[in-house]
C-alpha cells in the first residue's frame, strides 16, 4: 500500500471509532453525535481501490439524505493519490472543491524539534484543567468556540500539548487517534498576541514527538498557508500527497482550507 492510501485508510479507521457510518459505494458518511459542523464528514470508503464512476451519483445522494435528516452540512476530505479522479466525479454532482493543500508527513527519525527559548516550556495536556487551557488558546487562535474538543486521557486515542511562556499558555497543537501507526497533527494555534515567535512550530514538533511516543510511526498534516508549509518542512515534514477539501454549496465552504 502506498503512503497516500495508508494515510487515507488510517484516517478512516480512526474516525469510525467515534462516528456512525453510512457506507454507499465508493463513499462513506461519518456522522458525529455532536452537532459541530466539522465533526461529521465524508471520505472515500476504500482508499487505494479503483471506483466505479457510475456509483458516485446514488452514493452521494444517499449520504446527502442521511446528513440532511440530521441537519448536517455535507463536506469531506480525500487524498488525491489514494483515490484518483473521485474528487472530480463529486464535482460533477454539485460538490465544490474548496482547496487542494499539500499533505506533508514525517517519520520519527526525520523529526526536528527546535530548541526552546528561556522561559518557554512544553507539556502534555494531562488533566481536564490543562485541556481547558488548550481549548482557550485554540479558541483565541481560530476566533471561534467550535474548536472545543473532548479530553482524552490515553494519548493513543489522541491528545494535545501546551506551550507556555513564563507559565502562561500561548500555543497548542493536537494529534488524532493513532490508527495503524498513523496520526494527523492538527489544531495548531497560537494566541494572537504571541504569533510570529516560533511557538506554533514548537507546539507542532512537540505534539508530533508525543504522538510518536504514544505509538505512531507516521504523522501527517495539511498546512493552512505557505508560511505554515515552510515551518512544517523545517521540522522534517515532507510532501507526500495532495489533500482535497470539498463541500456542498453554502454551509462552511469558506472555512475549509
Amino acid at each position: 500500500m502506498g503512503i497516500a492510501a495508508r494515510i487515507a485508510a488510517a484516517q478512516l479507521s480512526g474516525l469510525t471509532r467515534s462516528r456512525r457510518q453510512i457506507v454507499a459505494g465508493p463513499l462513506v458518511g461519518l456522522l458525529h453525535d455532536d452537532d459541530v459542523w466539522f465533526l461529521s464528514s465524508m471520505l472515500a470508503s476504500d482508499p487505494g481501490a479503483p471506483f466505479d464512476p457510475d456509483e458516485v451519483s446514488w452514493a452521494l445522494d444517499t449520504i446527502r439524505q442521511a446528513f440532511a435528516a440530521e441537519g448536517r452540512w455535507l463536506h469531506g476530505e480525500l487524498i488525491e493519490e489514494a483515490n484518483p479522479g473521485l474528487a472530480e466525479a463529486l464535482t460533477e454532482h454539485g460538490m465544490v472543491v474548496r482547496s487542494r493543500p499539500p499533505l506533508l508527513a514525517v517519520e520519527p527519525a526525520d523529526l526536528v524539534v527546535p530548541e526552546f527559548p528561556d522561559g518557554v516550556t512544553a507539556s502534555l495536556v494531562a488533566t481536564p484543567d490543562d485541556h481547558a487551557e488548550s481549548n482557550a488558546v485554540a479558541a483565541d487562535a481560530y476566533e471561534t468556540e467550535d474548536v472545543v474538543t473532548t479530553f482524552q486521557p490515553d494519548p493513543a486515542n489522541g491528545g494535545a500539548v501546551l506551550i507556555r511562556e513564563n507559565g502562561v499558555p500561548v500555543a497548542t497543537a493536537s494529534w488524532t487517534a493513532i490508527a495503524d501507526g498513523v496520526t494527523e497533527v492538527a489544531g495548531v494555534g497560537t494566541l494572537h498576541t504571541h504569533r510570529r515567535r516560533g511557538f506554533g512550530a514548537l507546539a507542532t514538533a512537540y505534539a508530533t514527538q508525543q504522538a510518536f511516543s504514544a505509538g505512531a510511526d507516521l504523522a501527517w498534516l495539511t498546512p493552512g498557508d505557505e508560511g505554515a508549509d515552510r515551518i512544517y518542512r523545517r521540522l522534517g515534514y515532507a510532501l507526500k500527497a495532495t489533500a482535497v477539501h470539498f463541500g456542498d454549496p453554502g454551509g462552511h465552504l469558506d472555512d475549509l482550507v
